[in-house]
C-alpha cells in the first residue's frame, strides 16, 4: 500500500505558480509561493486565498440530526436558524478536546461540518461511534474542493465575480451563502482562520481549477500554511495538536465562550468543573521583545522561575516581532515581562492578550 501524500484538485495549479510543496496532514501542500510575509501583508491589507481542500467536509442528515450534534458538540446548536453556522467542539468524556468544527444548518434535518484535516478519520469514527440517533453521515471531501478568501477586500472581489452580488454586501459572520463565484456554484459560508473578513468557497472538484483561475486574474494572491500559521496567531486562533489535544481541557485555552454552560453533552461535568475551579495553565500571548521566534516546547521564565511553555509561535510581519502562544500559571498577570529559552539564552518578552492584532474578526 502506497503511503504516498495524498493531493488537492489544485495540485498542478500550485506547482505551475512556483510553490514550495510540502507533506502536511497527510497530503501534498503549499507552504509558500512568493514569501510567508507578502502573503501574510496580502490577506492583512487586500486579499488572499488558501487552498484548505485538504480540511474535511461532512453531510450529516435525517430527523434527529439536531438532537445528534447537540449531544456531540458543545456550542448551543439548537440556537442556530437555517443558513447560519458556528465555531465548535467535539469534546471526549474526559472534558479533552477530539477536534474543534465548524457546523452549519442547512434545516432542520441537514447540517454540514468542516474539520481538521490532521482528524479527518478519526473525527468520522468518533462520529459513528457515538451515533445513536439514526444521523446519515456523508463524507464529500473527495469530491470537493475548498477555497478560503480571506481580507479587507475579499467580500468585494467575491461580489464582483457573483451572479448574487447582493448575498456578499448584507451577510454577517457565519452566514452561509450559495451563490454561482465566476461561473462556478460555490457553498460560500462567511468565515476563516485569520481574523479578516472572507468566505470559505465549496465546489465540486472538477471546478475548482476554473474558481482558482478567476480568483487569481481578478487579483487574489496565493498564500500557503506558512501565512495561514502566522494570521491565525497574529488574531489569537487555535491549533488542534497545539492549543487544543484529547487531554487539554478547552477552558485552559480560552474557548468557554463556545461551550454551554446549559445543555447536556459528551464531557460536559469535567469541562463545568474546569470552568468553576480552573485549570492549572492558561494559554496567553508571548510578545518578544526582538523578531526571534520561539518553537513549541520553549520554556518560559518569569524571574528566573519556569511558568509555561509555548505552544505556537511565528515571526509577525505586522508587528514586526516574534509572537507565540504559551500555556502559563494562570496567576501571572499581563503585562507581565518574562524571557523565553532560545538555544541556551534568556531572550526578552512580555506576557500579553493571545489576541495579537485587536482588529482582528476572529
Amino acid at each position: 500500500m502506497s503511503n504516498a501524500p495524498l493531493r488537492t484538485p489544485l495540485y498542478d495549479r500550485h506547482v505551475a505558480l512556483g510553490a514550495r510543496m510540502v507533506p502536511f496532514a497527510g497530503y501534498d501542500m503549499p507552504v509558500q509561493y512568493d514569501s510567508v510575509i507578502a502573503e501574510s501583508k496580502a490577506v492583512r491589507e487586500s486579499v488572499g486565498m488558501f487552498d484548505v481542500s485538504h480540511m474535511a467536509r461532512l453531510w450529516l442528515r435525517g430527523p434527529r440530526t439536531l438532537e445528534f450534534l447537540e449531544w456531540v458538540t458543545a456550542n448551543d446548536v439548537s440556537k442556530l436558524g437555517d443558513g447560519k453556522g458556528q465555531y465548535s467542539l467535539l469534546p471526549n468524556e474526559r472534558g479533552g478536546t477530539v477536534d474543534d468544527i465548524i457546523a452549519y444548518r442547512i434545516s432542520e434535518d441537514a447540517f454540514r461540518m468542516v474539520v481538521n484535516a490532521a482528524n479527518h478519520e478519526k473525527d468520522l469514527r468518533w462520529l459513528r461511534e457515538h451515533n445513536d440517533h439514526g444521523v446519515e453521515l456523508e463524507d464529500e471531501t473527495e469530491r470537493t474542493a475548498m477555497i478560503a478568501v480571506q481580507g479587507p477586500k475579499a467580500l468585494q472581489t467575491l461580489a464582483g465575480l457573483s451572479n448574487r452580488p447582493e448575498l456578499f454586501e448584507g451577510s454577517a459572520l457565519f452566514d452561509v451563502l450559495e451563490a454561482e463565484i465566476a461561473g462556478v456554484r460555490c457553498f460560500a459560508p462567511r468565515s476563516g482562520y485569520t481574523g479578516e473578513d472572507g468566505c470559505e468557497l465549496v465546489c465540486r472538484a472538477e471546478d475548482a481549477g476554473r474558481l482558482w483561475d478567476a480568483l487569481l486574474e481578478a487579483g487574489v494572491k496565493p498564500c500557503g500554511l506558512g501565512a495561514r500559521d502566522v494570521l491565525r496567531v497574529e488574531a489569537g486562533l487555535p491549533l488542534y495538536g497545539h492549543e487544543l489535544t484529547d487531554d487539554l481541557s478547552p477552558i485552559a485555552a480560552g474557548l468557554g465562550w463556545v461551550i454551554s454552560k446549559t445543555k447536556s453533552f459528551i464531557g460536559a461535568e469535567p469541562i463545568r468543573i474546569a470552568r468553576e475551579q480552573g485549570t492549572p495553565t492558561k494559554l496567553q500571548g508571548i510578545q518578544m521583545a526582538g523578531k526571534r521566534l520561539p518553537l513549541p516546547g520553549t520554556k518560559v521564565y518569569v524571574d528566573g522561575r519556569e511558568v509555561g511553555e509555548v505552544s505556537s509561535g511565528v515571526f509577525s510581519p505586522m508587528l514586526d516581532c516574534g509572537i507565540a502562544f504559551a500555556f502559563v500559571d494562570p496567576s501571572i498577570a499581563l503585562g507581565t515581562p518574562c524571557t523565553v529559552e532560545l538555544r541556551g539564552r534568556h531572550e526578552p518578552a512580555t506576557i500579553v492578550s493571545k489576541r495579537f492584532l485587536k482588529k482582528a474578526k476572529g
